[in-house]
């Protein structure tokens, strides 16, 4: 089938290309070419403190010279172990520059979780932010790790803070660093502020992203930098209105993660916008009044987040007009989610999907075209995608029939860090089976059903545990639901369900499972409703059903 015949293609708005061309370039030819149009402009705000892109390209050509002295070579993998600040950038396009492999590490994880990626990756290096210094020494000798490199949360604090917070607040972050370990920013002064070296291919390997583990333990995905200058570039032309160096991006998006990686990162330096970082996604007030004082005009995010703006009681107080884009990714957007935080904004909140193997993102909403309520929209230029039935994987399904989604894409990843674990995900024929189920209407615009993991099998038939949760969240009372299965002598699997109530709310568990009887089938039915004060997600917003299930089954096992 040719583009032409995409039936989506009629519903792109006027201005977004269905194909394009992408420039052979690293992924820092970005930072390179916004130094080289728009030296002055900031390129990052942090607390205060800005950076502009003629200052943050010495700063990463430093780092490059200083990993290169160092003895790290192309094909290394250099860790990260950082929170959202100006570090992780630096550090991350340094060590792009010399043409090593980036292994971004998510700063919640256990020590154990930390040693595994760092052991899986076989990391030869480490960038960690100090207070997480005490973590990696405790679990070094269980890893390859040769170079450990440390900095300070404060090391780019405006003058003011950065003495405040030596005098009150530092604690933890206060570490005496080994013999043998190096300091950050020790290390870059010393190096040369012009990197002189060939650019990296851009087909080498840029990223061995971790994948979030909620099915299992995490896979190794090997972005190369074609994958992520593909992915930000779709992007940028999927927001029609973007107008080099004036955009100003919240980067409130975890960059450890996929789509902080590009939805903030790689999007902002590809227009030379602005990103202005938020150390704590938590601090909703603080987080309003960067959005008024630096009129922010994209949005990424996911829908933890703008149900946590919607809800607090200071929201109305702010001016968030200047916000013209926002798409929510990495888990379901609930039509009330979205309503209440339109209406407090009057932004335009559009849902996506994508996956840590697609660089992430294949799919969006229009921002200002047709924005269908309970869909992921339609895919991305140059985005192939089929619904195909479950046996083979190879033949397509009617239309407004589930199958499992495949996508075909220059985003989509080189594989596996080890080709064992192709798993759901795996690439046959250069199509990525993404494991996750669909629908497309007849328009061209899909929806997610579940995943193939996650269905309930009751007595023979399918029951997607979305679909309860959906129903559960119906009820005027419950914030929140989520649906699991569990095994039973009767049925094969039941379903078992878990909801969280609104703040001040009371419901008990008949009461909502008379409510539900009128919306789902009998073999949907869950058998038992447990009320929690939370639901176990990961960094990104999404929904851990397996710690339900193993947190919940002793007690229930007979």
């Amino acid at each position: 089938m040719e583009y032409d015949e995409r039936v989506w293609l009629h519903f792109y708005e006027e201005g977004v290309p269905y194909t394009l061309e992408y420039p052979r370039m690293p992924l820092y030819g970005f930072l390179e070419q916004a130094a080289a149009d728009f030296p002055e402009n900031r390129a990052l705000s942090y607390l205060g403190r800005d950076i502009s892109y003629a200052e943050l390209d010495t700063l990463v050509n430093r780092a490059a010279n200083a990993f290169a002295r160092l003895g790290l070579e192309p094909g290394d993998r250099v860790a990260l172990y950082l929170a959202n600040t100006p570090q992780f950038i630096i550090s991350l396009y340094g060590a792009l520059k010399i043409g090593a492999i980036v292994v971004p590490i998510n700063p919640l994880l256990t020590a154990e979780e930390v040693a595994y990626e760092l052991s899986d990756s076989g990391a030869r290096a480490l960038v960690v932010m100090s207070r997480f210094y005490p973590i990696i020494r405790q679990i070094r000798e269980r890893t390859q790790l040769e170079t450990v490199i440390v900095t300070n949360v404060k090391s780019y604090f405006p003058w003011p803070k950065r003495l405040l917070f030596t005098l009150f607040k530092e604690g933890s972050d206060r570490v005496r660093i080994e013999n043998g370990d190096h300091e950050l920013e020790t290390l870059m002064q010393e190096s040369d502020a012009r990197w002189n070296a060939a650019a990296v291919d851009c087909d080498a390997t840029a990223l061995l992203q971790y994948t979030s583990g909620t099915t299992g333990a995490p896979k190794g995905v090997m972005l190369s930098h074609y994958n992520l200058v593909v992915n930000a570039l779709q992007c940028r032309r999927w927001v029609v209105d973007t107008v080099d160096g004036e955009e100003r991006v919240l980067g409130w998006l975890p960059f450890f993660h996929s789509f902080g990686m590009t939805a903030c990162l790689g999007f902002t330096l590809s227009c030379a916008g602005t990103l202005v970082l938020i150390p704590d996604p938590h601090d909703l007030e603080y987080i309003l009044k960067t959005i008024e004082a630096e009129r922010i005009t994209m949005l990424p995010g996911v829908p933890t987040m703008y149900a946590a703006l919607g809800r607090f009681e200071k929201t109305p107080d702010y001016n968030l007009g200047s916000i013209r884009a926002c798409i929510s990714g990495g888990a379901p957007l609930l039509e009330s989610v979205k309503a209440r935080f339109v209406a407090l904004t009057g932004a335009k909140l559009v849902e996506g999907y994508g996956l840590s193997e697609a660089s992430p993102v294949t799919h969006a909403n229009p921002i200002n075209g047709v924005n269908k309520a309970d869909s992921i929209g339609i895919p991305m230029p140059d985005t192939l995608c089929r619904v195909v039935d479950f046996e083979s994987g190879e033949h397509d399904v009617p239309v407004g029939e589930a199958g499992e989604l495949i996508v075909k894409a220059p985003q989509v990843m080189q594989g596996y860090w080890h080709p064992e674990e192709q798993g759901e995900a795996a690439l046959r024929d250069g199509w990525l089976y993404t494991g996750d189920i669909v629908t497309m209407d007849r328009s061209g615009y899909f929806r997610v059903i579940d995943r193939k993991k996650d269905i309930i099998i009751v007595n023979g038939f399918n029951v997607s545990p979305t679909e309860v949760e959906k129903a559960i969240c119906r009820h005027p009372k419950v914030e929140e639901a989520a649906a699991v299965g569990f095994p039973s002598t009767h049925s094969g699997e039941e379903v078992r369900a878990f909801a969280v109530l609104k703040a001040g709310e009371k419901l008990d568990e008949q009461e909502l499972l008379a409510f539900l009887d009128q919306k789902l089938a009998s073999f949907k039915m869950p058998r038992a409703i447990i009320f929690v004060d939370s639901l176990p997600k990961n960094v990104m917003g999404k929904l851990l059903r397996r710690l339900l299930v193993e947190r919940e089954a002793a007690p229930w096992e007979s």
